[in-house]
Order: C-alpha cells, then structure tokens, then sequence
C-alpha cells in the first residue's frame, strides 16, 4: 500500500525550480519510499555496511560517478542523486556543496538524526543550498481508513498502519524501540549508559504529554535532573520527540506554568516505550486522545502553516488549555476531548482563556459526528476534520 505524503507537490515544486532538498524524519516515516518515487538518476543508501564503508572511505568517489552520470545525461540536464540516511557519512554533505555550486547535480539528501546533522564540528548544513524539509508519521489527511483506536494505540508509521493484524504492529513495533536504542543510541555513542537510557526511554513514554518535571523523573531513572534534560534534548534531536512551550505572559495570573511538555512523536511507538499493552485503562484514553490531537497539531503547522507553534496553557492554581496554535501572537485555544457529545460545560476554560486573551475563538476536538455550535466563538469539531479546520484558521 503506496500513502500520498501531502509533502510530496512541495517537495517537487522545488525540484523543478532547481533546489536540493534535506528532507528529514524519523525512521520507518516513509522518507526511502518517498526516494524512491523520485526516480532518480542515481540513488544511493547508506543503510547497508557495505555501501555505507564505500564512501566512508573515499567521499569523493561519489562526485566521480556523478561526474560520469553528467557525460551519459542529455546537455544542459542536471542528474538529480538522492542519498539516503545521509547522517550516517557527513562528509557527502561537503561534496554535494561542492557540487550544487558548479551546478553539476541536484540532490535530496535524507536524514533521521538531526542531532548529528546540527551538532557535529564538521557537519556542513549547506546553508542557503537546500530546502529543509520535514516527513513525520501519517497525518489524518493522509490515510482516512485508520480508527481512532487504531491511530491512539498502534500509531501513525506507515510500515505499521498497513499490516492488517495488531499482533504483527505489535511486534514490529516493539522491534522499532529495540532497534532505536541498539542503533541510535548505542552505535551513535549519545549516552553512556545505554540500560540507564532505556530506563529513561520508558519514563519517557509514560510521561509524553505532561508538564516535564526532570526532577521526579531523575529519581525514578538515578541520574541528575541535569542529564534528564539532556536525555529529553536527545530524543528531540533524533526526532523522536517534540517539545511543546507554554504561553507564559499574562496580566491577570502570575503562576502560569514555564515547564515544558514533550509529546513521542508516534503513539504506537509512546505505548511500547512505556510498556504498555494494547488495552490501556478507559480513564487513560483521554490522555491519549489529548496527546493524539497535540501530535497531529505539530505535524500540520510545521507542514502547512510554518509560522504558527503549538503551545499549551495551564495555570497550577486554575484552569489550564490543552493547545495554543499560536498565530504571530493571534491565540486559538484548543481543547481535546473524547467525548461524542460535546457540551457547554466541555468549554468553561476555553471560554476563561479567550476572555483574557481576546481571542475570538475556541475550538473543542471530539468524537461528535458533526461540528456543532456550541456558544458564540466556540465549535466542537470531528477529530477527522481537525486538518481542515485548522487549515481555515492558520
């Protein structure tokens, strides 16, 4: 089963302007597949040792095959290379500048650890070069077929979406965090201690959508509040996390919360982290609906409306807001609730939240089958049309 990225017109429409393209993403998001479709002149993967060692050991022995391809290539055609898994041998990077400057190839490079990318001292982004652009797990938009329970407890990967028995998504996708720790973690050397991360990696499931408290997580793990941190900065890089801010400024409340929260970027992947089974207890199903909404806000501003956020609003004391797209300042609150029912009283935060913030309107994510009016400025939207209200608003 081949899933339409909504990416993908983007990601050609600079290909004919004549850009390269960084396009990352976690793993198992469809960014090979992706590759693939490009029918490029040349492709190369650096998954595989052998391939990988090739070009570790001589760099420019790719230059000298594109050099080769442009012989056999029509005159005045660029060949178009796409390399996989490009993090894995840094220094192509430096050659794919050298040769987008001659303007002898176009490239679509691909990564899913944007932690080696940006941190290593001789790492070259090619600046002003490429296109960034960004493949995450599958958007609403993108497959319509998938439940909600499918989607809150299996995920949004496409390798998992399509296997037609939950037995085999679960399997894959508890191979999935295995792999993550032995491969990203350990052969990557970010951590010291791998059984500690591992420790962590659970906490951190069990803990994806609440304020983070380093402190109390530090504790359960056995290491500083310090290096809970930089564990939590890790699983942003290599992108398997996102982090949310909180709105903070206000004239009326003084103890708004300044804490963080970070979302796993997959649910299927958050439960096995977390070890949990696939019957989570039905109090926890709102968690994971709220955490469901959050994920596929991110996904959809960073896609489409590249200058929004998302954020979140909570005051300890008081009432608190699940989601802020926030608009260059212009708020829309957000609520998320599993409920197919949606009354007033599912409102009275939003309501607390766009007074103080003049915003003129709120929206509550649920299980209604229908949008419904539920008071002036306030909607209950089907969690199926979330991209497209959104997409109206933004």
């Amino acid at each position: 089963m081949y899933f339409r990225r909504t990416v993908e017109p983007e990601l050609q429409r600079h290909l004919r302007r004549g850009k390269s393209i960084l396009l990352l993403g976690p793993r198992q998001t469809g960014k090979t597949t992706l590759l693939r479709s490009l029918a490029a002149d040349l492709g190369v993967s650096l998954v595989t040792p052998r391939d990988r060692q090739r070009y570790e050991q001589n760099p420019s022995l790719l230059a000298g095959e594109i050099h080769a391809l442009s012989r056999s290539a029509r005159r005045g055609k660029k060949p178009l290379v796409t390399v996989d898994e490009v993090q894995r041998v840094p220094a192509l990077m430096d050659v794919g500048q050298d040769l987008i400057d001659r303007g002898e190839a176009q490239f679509v490079f691909s990564g899913s650890s944007a932690r080696k990318l940006r941190r290593g001292h001789d790492i070259n982004l090619l600046p002003g070069r490429v296109v960034a652009m960004r493949l995450d797990p599958l958007l609403i938009e993108e497959d319509r077929s998938a439940t909600l329970e499918e989607a809150m407890l299996f995920g949004a990967l496409p390798a998992i979406r399509q296997l037609p028995h939950d037995a085999d998504r679960e399997t894959d996708l508890r191979s999935y965090v295995e792999t993550y720790l032995e491969e990203e973690v350990r052969q990557e050397a970010l951590v010291r201690n791998v059984g500690v991360f591992g420790r962590f990696l659970e906490l951190a499931g069990r803990e994806s959508g609440r304020i983070a408290n380093y402190s109390r997580v530090s504790q359960d793990v056995g290491v500083s509040a310090v290096t809970i941190q930089a564990y939590y900065e890790i699983l942003c890089d290599c992108l398997v996390a996102e982090r949310v801010d909180p709105v903070t400024h206000s004239v009326s409340r003084k103890k708004l919360t300044k804490a963080s929260r970070y979302l796993l970027f997959d649910l299927g992947v958050r439960r096995l982290a977390a070890r949990e089974g696939p019957g989570p207890h039905p109090t926890r199903l709102g968690e994971l609906f709220e955490q469901f909404v959050g994920i596929e806000l991110v996904r959809f501003c960073r896609l489409h409306a590249p200058r929004t956020q998302v954020k979140f609003w909570r005051d300890p004391d008081g009432p608190e807001v699940d989601w802020i797209v926030d608009r260059a300042g212009s708020y829309l609150p957000i609520e998320a609730k599993l409920t197919s029912r949606p009354a007033t009283r599912d409102t009275k935060h939003l309501r607390v939240f766009m007074d103080e913030y003049r915003s003129k309107e709120g929206l509550l994510i649920c299980a209604t089958p229908r949008a419904v009016r539920l008071a002036k400025g306030l909607t209950a939207i089907p969690w199926q049309e979330l991209p497209a209200a959104i997409e109206s608003r933004v």
